[in-house]
Formats: structure tokens, C-alpha cells, sequence
């Protein structure tokens, strides 16, 4: 059976939740899950659910964030979290969830998306050190520098300054290491 990926319900909230955990082997991102859907950063449209037959294996949020500027804050998305099922990594689900996100994110003009995460993995998925287009998260001293990362989309434009700063997470993100 092909894998599905469509918007999450909240009849797969649960599911999500032990999704997340699993894949993380920790509570604190499944926490943040439900910190964000809470938060008025959540954007329901791009927050994914993997579904093999109709097991929920794989989850990703686009979800708001501040971009502070030269020219005063700007709201912009990034992916956060992405999780896939233990029993399912290596099959391509992060990679599908990945490109849907992105394609949704496209879809609703966004003109760039931002996260944390592994330089190898999301590299090879279109994202680029978020530096060389004069952007800055917020890292963990113990992440290298390089985990700070964006997908340009159609809608970027290199030339507006509006585009490049200090990204300031959420919220729903305090207390998250």
C-alpha cells in the first residue's frame, strides 16, 4: 500500500504524539507538538501526517516564527519538528513528509522555510546553511553552526533585505535544548 500524506486531524493527535516520542525517544518533542498546535504560530494547513494503510508513521509542522531584520520583524515558517516511526526511518517517509511540507509551504507563498537539524540530512533534501543568506538561529552551543538552515522557494528574493536577520523562535519553543 502507497504511502499517504495528507493535513493532521485531531482524531490522529494521539497518534502523532507516540509517533513523535518514538522517533525522538523522548517526551520533550511530542511536548512541543502540542505546545505549537496550541500556540497562534500553529498553521493546521502544513502540519503533516505520514499514514501507511491507516497507522500514522511519520509527522511534520511548518509552523510560524519571527524573522528580525533590518527592517523590523517579519513572519516567516519554518519545519519543526519532523518524525518518523522507528520501525519506518530509512524508507523514505521523512523525505516524502519533507517535500510535501515544502511543496505546501510553496503552495500558501512563503518564500522561505527555516529549521535546526542535521546539515546531512536536510542538505541533501534542498536545504542550505541559512548563514550564507544572512540568516541566524538561534543553535545550541552543542550543534554545529551549520544546523541552521533554509529551503529557498519560488518566491524568495536575494535583494530584499526583509529576507535576511536574527530568527526568533517561538514561544512554544522555551525551555526546549
Amino acid at each position: 500500500m502507497p504511502l499517504e500524506i495528507r493535513a493532521e486531524q485531531e482524531h490522529d493527535f494521539l497518534a502523532v504524539r507516540r509517533t513523535v516520542a518514538a522517533a525522538f525517544g523522548s517526551d520533550a518533542e511530542a511536548d512541543l507538538v502540542e505546545r505549537i498546535r496550541a500556540s497562534e504560530q500553529y498553521r493546521p494547513e502544513l502540519s503533516l501526517v505520514a499514514l501507511d494503510g491507516d497507522e500514522v508513521v511519520g509527522h511534520v509542522m511548518i509552523d510560524g516564527c519571527t524573522l528580525r531584520g533590518p527592517d523590523g520583524d517579519r513572519d516567516i515558517v519554518m519545519l519543526s519538528p519532523l518524525a518518523v516511526a522507528p520501525d519506518h526511518q530509512r524508507r523514505g517517509v521523512g523525505t516524502a513528509l519533507i517535500e510535501r511540507a515544502l511543496s505546501a509551504a510553496e503552495a500558501a507563498g512563503e518564500p522561505l522555510v527555516v529549521l535546526e537539524g542535521s546539515p546531512a540530512y536536510y542538505g541533501a533534501r534542498g536545504f542550505e546553511f541559512a548563514g550564507d543568506h544572512g540568516l541566524s538561529l538561534p543553535i545550541p552551543d552543542w550543534a554545529p553552526r551549520e544546523a541552521a538552515q533554509v529551503a529557498l522557494l519560488s518566491t524568495y528574493d536575494p535583494d530584499e533585505p526583509g529576507l535576511r536577520g536574527e530568527v526568533i523562535y517561538p514561544p512554544s519553543f522555551d525551555g526546549l535544548e
